[in-house]
């Protein structure tokens, strides 16, 4: 900002799916729009139309408006407008693209959280498009991902997508920051139906009990009945040493995370393939999880390029307890759900071991022996989730035992 003059949003041959605005207020003359654009000849009428209502909702009747647009949609422009007009006005209003009727959906605590992937809250062109790559989770994020500078302008992108983005059911998550402007970014997310809030460099239960109470005062100004769950991130010595407490600290923590870019650097050793220097972290967090009855889930794997370190990578958590993994590209997506689904011989398996014990029921056996091995209740409840997993995924037909 200069003066009366803000900027926002991008553009640059790179660019797609966004604008970048360039805001001027005087004290006379009419609104006056300098549009620069590929589709000007087929949509140029409706941005200017657009622009001037967003104006006139500000009640900003002088004004200079350069736009160089990349594609953007009308969410993503508005977007872009207020967030130039709140640069340079102090003002509470908020310019609300509608809600779409394909995003008032809920979810639930125990529901798949194979793959959640990260997509940068203040970059719209992978927003766009991102619930048909079909991950259990999408996260907007408003963290790491976004230049100090342009956190601000984020959570109004933020804020529009949540309303204007089809994310074909997945649960739609949020990253907020640290703190402050943590408590702040919630303002911005929880009225507009978000599922699930992850909470990073999370280190007490502190952290988790001051994110509640502002949820609470924003759901009772708004009068939301939806549930809005906890996704804890733990990504510090601290972090992982007050792991349970965390887990066990809300009735809305359906997960807890592990971030191993931040705990490595923390603990200033690499972060390696074989993940050696992260195993004592990686099991206490999962040991955590399982105490408090919520899904442990592990840390993203940085190498998109790196297909067959990925699967490896995904191999090992599973074995460590992990039910899920974090992704930063689309290509990983598949790859992690087929490693977390149970595999033909874990199905078998687990067939076997449940067709044993009900057999065994029928006969009044109070103890049950499959081959040379003792299949005692734990071994037949782990069974059963296999088996139920299996059903859910669509690997195994709900009528199986009536099959045999």
């Amino acid at each position: 900002m200069n003066g009366s003059i803000a900027v926002t949003g991008y553009s640059g041959p790179k660019v797609r799916s966004d604008c970048e605005i360039i805001l001027e207020l005087r004290s006379e003359g009419e609104i006056v729009i300098d549009l620069t654009s590929k589709v000007k000849v087929l949509y140029g009428e409706a941005i200017k139309n657009l622009i001037a209502e967003v104006l006139e909702f500000f009640g900003l009747k002088h004004a200079f408006v350069k736009v160089n647009d990349s594609g953007a949609l009308p969410f993503v422009i508005a977007a872009r407008l207020e967030s130039a007009v709140k640069q340079l006005v102090n003002t509470d209003l908020e310019y609300l693209p509608g809600m779409l009727k394909e995003n008032w959906y809920s979810t639930v605590r125990d529901r798949f959280r194979f793959t959640r992937l990260y997509l940068p809250g203040n970059t719209p062109g992978l927003m766009i498009n991102a619930g048909l790559h079909s991950a259990d989770g999408i996260i907007l994020d408003l963290e790491d991902s976004v230049a100090p500078e342009r956190k601000s302008e984020a959570r109004i992108l933020v804020r529009n997508a949540l309303r204007q983005i089809n994310f074909y059911g997945a649960e739609r998550m949020v990253r907020i920051n640290q703190g402050e402007w943590g408590l702040e970014d919630l303002n911005y997310v929880i009225p507009h139906n978000v599922n699930l809030v992850l909470i990073p460099k999370c280190e007490s239960v502190g952290d988790i009990k001051a994110v509640e109470k502002e949820i609470y005062r924003i759901k009772k100004e708004h009068k939301l009945k939806n549930n809005v769950f906890l996704m804890p991130i733990i990504e510090s010595a601290l972090g992982i040493e007050n792991s349970f407490e965390i887990a066990q600290s809300s009735k809305n923590i359906v997960a807890i995370a592990i971030g191993l870019e931040d705990y490595t650097t923390d603990l200033g050793v690499s972060r390696t393939i074989e993940g050696n220097e992260s195993f004592y972290a990686r099991t206490r967090l999962v040991v955590a999880a399982r105490a408090a009855g919520i899904q442990p889930i592990d840390s993203v794997f940085p190498d998109v390029a790196d297909i067959e370190a990925l699967k490896q990578n995904v191999k090992i958590s599973k074995s460590l307890g992990f039910e899920g993994m974090g992704c930063i590209h689309p290509g990983q997506i598949q790859v992690i759900k087929k490693g977390f689904a149970p595999d033909e011989a874990e199905i078998s398996k687990s067939k076997e071991i449940i067709i044993a014990f009900e057999t065994g029921k029928l006969n009044g056996l109070g103890v049950v022996v499959l081959g040379s091995k003792m299949i005692d209740l734990p071994i037949v409840r782990r069974a059963q989730k296999i088996v139920s997993l299996a059903v859910s995924l669509g690997l195994l037909s709900e009528s199986w035992m009536n099959d045999i």
